[in-house]
């Protein structure tokens, strides 16, 4: 039963998820690393990778979980090259929302966000139900990028017919202004950030290797179980699926 306060309101606890976010322009290989260590994990604990790019495409595709107006929506702004703005924001977290019972998250479990935040006001909605404990920040220069997304470094271009030069190149500069902010933005809240400059060959595993003995050691220093997180009607009183 929810505790009650002296107005009679019911006090419903919010349970956050515990993240890293991997932060980075286009083909710095943040969908690499965020398999690596689903496939790892950290610290002992499970990770999860969500890769909303991959999931907005799906979504595209499929609209198994929006409707669609929504689905327009998306399709739009893929083929704009466009971030989801605040209004959009739902879209997003109904998103979240799946991924999280897909995966059937737990207290323990510990949520790799890759192209989500993506904005300032992105990330302060999300705040109501992830809890960003470390940013990963992937950094290179515009040569490596293209160098990289030409030879496939990190194996997840395939497929993609949104690399052409010229996409590639607003993406960057889109990154530049709305995303790469967020750094200061987390480290402004306590987060962790830790960065690294990433080369034309540079491999998941050797990004790994660089980050994985400090995100142990943050996730490792916590001891008690959380409940398993819920994204529903508990979270502010609105239902996010």
């Amino acid at each position: 039963m929810a505790r009650r306060n002296r107005g009679g309101y019911a006090i419903i606890r919010i349970v956050r998820i515990p993240a890293v976010l991997i932060l980075g322009p286009t083909g710095a290989g943040k969908s690499p690393l965020g398999d690596f260590w689903h496939g790892q994990g950290l610290a002992g604990r499970r990770c999860r990778h969500f890769d909303f790019g991959a999931r907005l495409r799906a979504e595209a595709g499929t609209g198994a979980l929006l409707d669609p107006v929504e689905i327009e929506i998306v399709r739009r702004t893929l083929r704009s090259g466009a971030l989801l703005e605040d209004a959009e924001f739902p879209i997003a977290l109904k998103i979240l929302a799946g991924f999280v019972r897909e995966q059937a998250l737990g207290g323990k479990d510990i949520l790799i966000l890759n192209g989500l935040p993506r904005h300032a006001g992105q990330a302060e909605r999300l705040e109501r139900v992830v809890e960003i404990r470390a940013v990963v920040k992937l950094e290179a220069s515009p040569q490596v990028i293209v160098t990289r997304i030409r030879a496939d470094t990190g194996g997840d271009r395939a497929g993609r017919a949104d690399d052409d030069p010229g996409a590639v190149a607003a993406r960057l500069r889109l990154y530049d202004v709305r995303t790469a902010p967020l750094e200061d933005y987390y480290r402004k809240r306590g987060a962790a950030v830790l960065g690294l400059a990433i080369e034309d060959r540079t491999t998941a595993a050797e990004i790994a290797e660089r980050f994985s003995p400090q995100l142990n050691t943050l996730f490792g220093e916590e001891a008690a179980l959380r409940p398993r997180p819920r994204l529903g009607p508990e979270a502010g009183g609105r239902r996010l699926s």
